[in-house]
């Protein structure tokens, strides 16, 4: 399992850096960047001081370099002017709408998203494995037919209406200002157990808002799956022979209808945070949904690119968290390299005790 590991994980370096350049190239795609926008505004206002302000930062920036020097400076792998590091240095850019570092745009956001993310995922699969597992063991009951009613609203909702929808009743029925990941006062505060509870406290909303898609469609997939698998001469035989209902589901069906589930949690992390972008919008989150769609309005490069660096990061890790899973669960699944690789050397002994001669 450790050398599977370590060959998942250095699999991980050269698709980081190949999603660093189609990142890089479709960020420069647009025509222009934050910058040349500015300049074009203030000359046609006559500013001409801030003009040579902006032209000192394009030039500071290495924006009047050519692409592959622009990327190997962004990279880090090339030093840039005036000391200008990049991602491998530990330098994140520099936000020209915010006139800061990104790391200072970043720093409180980075960490509230990824906890949204994890809170969504854990109520993805806490709800919808449950009720998966007993809508296929009791097929069209009165529950399943429920359940599948409750997915079919789920799917066709769409997050923001979701969002709109719940903000009305907790403010009509309970009179709650459903808005934000903290009370305000806490905003800007240092972290203490009262802030802690206050984050807690106001991440229930948008968990089930972003999640409630994911855990309808997850719901009917599982579903799916397990009468698949119900119906299949194994199970029929363990029922046969005395074994119980929850067992049997937990030690079989379930295990092999699980892993399709399990290799989509690279998958779903991308897809939550591109989705939540409106649902932050409408909530008032503080993730980087909103963030990068302001970035990418503005060409602001260094800020849009390290974001899109930042879930491509998250999907690699969801990735490599999803393999670890897959390889526990099933383990074919981790010895199927070392099994061709096994394969190839007998054959190789074959070949050389056949011609007497080692093939080359």
């Amino acid at each position: 399992m450790l050398a599977y590991t370590l060959k998942r994980i250095l699999t991980m370096v050269p698709t980081l850096l190949a999603a660093s350049i189609l990142i890089f190239i479709i960020i420069e795609l647009p025509e222009g960047d934050y910058i040349s926008n500015q300049i074009a505004y203030l000359r046609s206002t006559g500013e001409q001081s801030s003009i040579e302000k902006l032209l000192y930062l394009r030039s500071e920036f290495a924006l009047d370099r050519p692409f592959w020097q622009r990327y190997l400076i962004w990279l880090g792998a090339m030093p840039g002017p005036s000391g200008f590091n990049g991602l491998l240095q530990g330098y994140w850019g520099w936000s020209f709408e915010h006139q800061r570092p990104v790391i200072e745009v970043l720093g409180s956001t980075l960490p509230l998203t990824i906890l949204l993310n994890f809170s969504s995922m854990i109520f993805i699969y806490a709800v919808a494995f449950p009720i998966g597992i007993y809508s296929a063991a009791r097929q069209y009951s009165w529950g399943d037919h429920g359940f599948t009613l409750l997915g079919y609203i789920g799917l066709a909702t769409p997050n923001f209406l979701l969002a709109l929808l719940m903000m009305y009743f907790a403010n009509r029925w309970f009179g709650l200002s459903i808005g934000g990941l903290m009370a305000p006062q806490f905003i800007g505060a240092p972290l203490s157990l009262e802030k802690v509870g206050s984050i807690l406290s106001h991440l229930i909303i948008p968990t089930i808002v972003i999640g409630t898609s994911g855990t309808a469609a997850m719901i009917r997939r599982l579903r799916a799956n397990m009468l698949g698998e119900l119906r299949r001469h194994y199970v029929i035989t363990a029922r046969a022979k005395g074994m119980g209902e929850t067992a049997l589901l937990i030690k079989y069906p379930l295990r092999v209808a699980v892993n399709p589930f399990i290799a989509d949690i690279g998958n779903l992390i991308p897809s939550m945070v591109s989705g939540s972008v409106i649902v932050s919008v409408v909530l008032n989150l503080p993730t980087v949904g909103p963030v990068l769609l302001s970035a990418l309005k503005s060409q602001d490069q260094f800020l849009s690119a390290f974001i899109l660096m930042f879930i491509s990061s998250l999907t690699l890790i969801g990735m490599l968290i999803s393999d670890l899973l897959l390889g526990l669960l099933d383990p074919r699944i981790r010895k199927v390299g070392f099994k061709f690789k096994r394969s190839n050397n007998q054959l190789s002994s074959h070949r050389e005790d056949n011609n007497g001669v080692s093939p080359k």
